[in-house]
């Protein structure tokens, strides 16, 4: 094998992970994060007291819940929990049925209008940006107190979450199958059941079923703003020092969210 020698005046190599201006833009953001925490620190004025006995606190709090009176469970925490179950599949019912047309709104190869596709961009920020809490609290001083509350908080919600998915999911469709329908003449309702809804069918079930599944772990706690369901037991346990049924509570919710994600992966394995 014959080799080349370099010439000896040849300038040396280096090697660099990042560029000058990665460097500078990396160094930026690193002060930038350090600044806002000192800033975060100082401005929630942190007592050193309170962290000191947060430990004893906390023990002597779920002492306090220990044991759990399990005689609460049909008296107070049934209802409750079936009014949370509600309040998450009704409110994924109505996310979807005011998502979809949305979706349809905001995708690029099914509107070519500017106008539309502005109108539900805003729609998805605006509906996502305001918490499922402030939802909450506005539905509340609407309708009032109750589970009417937490499902239209939950549907709002949730229209900006699904209707983002599903618009980048019929974005994802392949346009062979939809050409061949519009070349046949089919109208526009049928190049949707026909040509999109095929594919984008699995999506749409497994985006479903994991908005189902955050939904009732919000719905559990709208309740603490009036949003009715298992948050409304456990603010009335707090507020009564009922600490007994106030670990009741807990518990069921824990229980519930666990069976709620063992169902949802579950459903999505076998949709997906």
């Amino acid at each position: 094998m014959i080799t080349t020698a370099a010439p000896a005046d040849a300038p040396l190599r280096h090697w660099q992970r990042f560029t000058v201006r990665q460097r500078i833009m990396r160094s930026g953001f690193y002060i930038g994060a350090l600044i806002a925490l000192v800033w975060s620190l100082r401005s929630i004025e942190i007592i050193p007291e309170f962290l000191y006995d947060a430990p004893q606190q906390t023990v002597d709090l779920f002492a306090r819940m220990w044991p759990i009176d399990w005689a609460w469970y049909p008296k107070v925490v049934h209802g409750a929990l079936i009014e949370t179950l509600h309040t998450a599949t009704l409110g994924t019912i109505l996310a979807v049925a005011m998502a979809s047309p949305v979706a349809l709104m905001v995708a690029r190869n099914i509107t070519r209008s500017v106008i539309l596709s502005s109108i539900g961009r805003f729609i998805l920020v605006a509906t996502r940006s305001v918490h499922a809490m402030i939802w909450a609290l506005f539905f509340v001083a609407v309708f009032g107190p109750g589970t009417l509350a937490g499902t239209m908080a939950i549907a709002m919600h949730s229209i900006g979450f699904m209707g983002k998915f599903l618009s980048e999911a019929i974005e994802e469709a392949k346009p062979g199958p939809i050409d061949a329908l519009i070349a046949t003449g089919a109208s526009p309702l049928a190049v949707l059941l026909k040509g999109y809804w095929p594919q984008v069918k699995p999506a749409f079930l497994s985006i479903s079923m994991f908005r189902w599944d955050i939904n009732v772990r919000e719905s559990a706690v709208l309740g603490l703003v009036g949003g009715g369901g298992l948050g409304m037991a456990l603010d009335t346990a707090l507020s009564n020092l009922y600490w007994d049924e106030a670990g009741l509570v807990l518990l069921v919710i824990f229980i519930v969210v666990m069976i709620a994600e063992v169902v949802t992966a579950w459903a999505r394995a076998r949709i997906i």
